[in-house]
């Protein structure tokens, strides 16, 4: 009986790629690199540019009412009202900054519009405020002043507001569909004149929709 011989094979020698194909990998790592940098800016809120009819006194950050938590997406604008008759725009400021100090609540919002028209800034656009529950994380809100517990607004606050809330929807791309009431968060009575009166509601949104801005 003849013995077979056990076959054998030449050791595997691995050559290196061309200098060609490491630059190419490279080259192509480097697109993908770029590609996920340019995804994950774009997934970020742009931070409008606040114009000068706006006055901002921003908020010192604190835990009561102004966090300092990123709003990473803008997908509506929530309308307050004060709950506070006849009482300023710098008054209920006065108030969110005390809350610093007394911390005895957590509250705050974006923007306060005053009795007679002013516009006061309180918390930047690119962080979340205290003021409409669980959309405080996805929405700008703005509180507006009354004279009186009817809770309607004064045809200066009224004009304001309309300025304001057609920047904020020019500002990032949305419509009146994405401007809504405290109440359609949470079923609050806020603001109180628009729940009662929801055929108000509804001509401000349509107010809204011929709106220009200067």
């Amino acid at each position: 009986m003849v013995e077979q011989q056990e076959r054998t094979h030449p050791p595997v020698r691995w050559k290196l790629p061309p200098v060609w194909a490491l630059a190419a990998l490279v080259a192509v790592l480097l697109v993908i690199k770029g590609i996920q940098v340019l995804c994950f800016s774009q997934a970020e809120p742009v931070q409008a540019e606040v114009p000068d009819w706006i006055r901002q006194e921003l908020l010192e950050v604190n835990e009561y009412s102004r966090p300092g938590t990123p709003l990473e997406e803008v997908n509506g604008i929530v309308i307050h009202y004060v709950g506070n008759p006849g009482t300023s725009a710098e008054q209920n400021r006065s108030y969110f900054a005390g809350l610093a100090q007394t911390g005895e609540t957590y509250a705050s919002s974006h923007f306060l519009v005053g009795l007679e028209g002013e516009i006061i800034q309180c918390v930047p656009l690119d962080e979340i405020a205290y003021c409409s529950s669980q959309r405080n994380v996805d929405t700008i809100s703005i509180e507006c002043c009354h004279p009186d517990e009817a809770g309607q607004f004064d045809p200066a606050t009224y004009q304001s507001l309309l300025k304001l809330t057609r920047w904020l929807m020019d500002a990032y791309d949305l419509t009146t569909d994405q401007v809504i009431r405290h109440y359609d968060v949470t079923g609050k009575e806020c603001p109180l004149y628009y729940v009662r009166n929801p055929e108000a509601w509804q001509q401000f949104l349509t107010d809204l929709d011929h709106t220009a801005l200067d």
